[in-house]
């Protein structure tokens, strides 16, 4: 009796304990964001009377459809060929933009794999090593896509090439810090195991950490894809090629249909390699779709 009164009056103090923590922290963070909202000029007022221009814009990017005239010639405004009069030019940007996000993440795919390998602390690399590549990896996902992609439409003009660098550049990054703390954090059991059996420093590496993190690898893989087909769009608008060029200039010609257009191709091939990622995520991991 006496240690069920005991348990509950440290349960009661532990439980007192937590709504203490939870509230400090609640204040501490509220006070934090109140202090960015005010360092930032932000304000609710004015977004208030700001967001229905925003709503304006969208409005005017709608089509004008007529639905007599829905399926008629594409000569005849208010049908579907007229509104997408520019299909033969926006679906082989959509299918660039795919080959770059695609082409980067492959390569920076398999450069931070080995990166990886290099950067973390229980694969045995020297230490001059393993801080200088994180250092570099660092510095690689620090630089923001659209500031790389800048400097590479400077340096080799407007075009897929400096997408792709970019792209690659920071996916390499980005993927190294993933991958070397998928590695530092896997068990030490089969290491250890090899290591008694006199396995070199590079067949504990592939036998033992490898099977281990393999999984995780393909997972971000997978997910960087998504990510780099959405940024690559971005990348367009400063002139990195892709279907985000075309959509800057019809938002600077005021082609307000083209617009929609471009923006209702982009959500359905985002939606699509969702989809598709994710069902081959699944089949390589688990072994069904």
């Amino acid at each position: 009796m006496t240690s069920n009164t005991e348990f509950e009056q440290y349960y009661q103090q532990v439980k007192r304990q937590q709504k203490r923590d939870t509230l400090l922290w609640s204040l501490v963070l509220l006070g934090l964001y109140l202090a960015a909202g005010n360092a930032a000029e932000f304000s609710l007022t004015t977004l208030w009377q700001a967001l229905p221009h925003f709503f304006d814009y969208l409005f005017e990017t709608l089509p004008i459809l007529h639905w007599n005239q829905l399926f008629a010639d594409g000569h005849t405004k208010g049908s579907l060929l007229y509104w997408g009069y520019r299909l033969h030019i926006q679906l082989p940007l959509i299918w660039e933009t795919l080959q770059l996000a695609l082409a980067s993440t492959l390569v920076a795919v398999a450069l931070a794999v080995v990166l990886a390998f290099m950067a973390a602390g229980n694969t045995w690399t020297h230490p001059a090593l393993r801080y200088g590549v994180r250092s570099l990896v660092a510095f690689l996902r620090t630089m923001p896509e659209l500031a790389w992609a800048v400097m590479f439409v400077m340096a080799f003009g407007i075009g897929a090439i400096p997408g792709f660098l970019a792209l690659a550049l920071h996916t390499v990054g980005s993927l190294t810090k993933l991958f070397y703390e998928a590695i530092e954090n896997s068990s030490s059991r089969p290491v250890r195991g090899l290591a008694a059996c006199g396995a070199s420093r590079l067949q504990r590496m592939r036998f033992a950490l490898w099977p281990q993190v393999k999984p995780l690898f393909l997972s971000y893989s997978f997910m960087r894809m998504e990510i780099n087909f959405r940024s690559s769009t971005i990348l367009g608008l400063v002139g990195a090629g892709g279907i985000g060029q075309e959509l800057m200039t019809n938002i600077k010609l005021d082609r307000y249909d083209q617009v929609s257009i471009t923006l209702l191709l982009i959500i359905l091939v985002v939606s699509l390699l969702d989809l598709c990622s994710g069902r081959l995520r699944r089949w390589v991991l688990e072994g069904k779709v």
